[in-house]
């Protein structure tokens, strides 16, 4: 396990790429989360203890909040961890040991690319502007950086309650903390 930081080339504001792709339920693309003020993506995978540190927390927020949408895609390299195949995600969804909005399977890694993620989990809150959706925070979801830390504070909360409120997100806690991301 080596803790890697988010270091995404996309600019708050930017537009970022949209995506089809593979769920364990079903084909998702990011237009199908239109309705949703905004859309919590986050870069995830199932064997890493930063990733699997923040499930609750992911599971919470979809949860909680019925304008924002949490997306987990997983872009690691199963053949190398199988614990990341769509079999295994199936497997969490089932479980209930992952239960946001979506959860995909980036086997290409070309999403993960045009976003600039690199660590799981590597979190993208993206605000919707018309139909088109815009960076709004990259960053921690709270702080607690390794997956045994006690959380006192959680950013991600403020950052969509900023949106949500038609709001700038002005916090800037630091780059998220995980794993890297499994490249083939």
């Amino acid at each position: 396990m080596v803790a890697t930081e988010s270091d995404t080339e996309l600019a708050r504001g930017e537009a970022v790429p949209s995506f089809e792709l593979p769920g364990v339920d079903g084909e998702y693309a990011l237009s199908d989360f239109d309705d949703n003020d905004a859309v919590l993506v986050v870069f995830t995978c199932n064997h890493c203890p930063y990733a699997k540190a923040k499930f609750d927390l992911l599971n919470d927020i979809a949860a909680t909040y019925d304008d924002c949408a949490v997306v987990g895609i997983n872009p690691n390299d199963a053949e190398e961890y199988p614990e990341d195949s769509v079999e295994k995600m199936a497997a969490y969804v089932e479980r209930g040991e992952v239960a946001y909005d979506a959860y995909l399977r980036d086997e290409s890694q070309s999403v993960a690319r045009s976003y600039g993620a690199v660590c799981t989990p590597d979190p993208f809150l993206l605000r919707n502007d018309e139909g088109t959706f815009r960076l709004a925070y990259n960053g921690r979801l709270d702080d607690a950086l390794n997956p045994d830390d006690e959380v006192t504070t959680v950013y991600i909360r403020d950052a969509i309650n900023s949106v949500l409120a038609g709001e700038p997100v002005d916090i800037d806690p630091g780059p998220s903390r995980g794993c890297s991301i499994k490249w083939r």
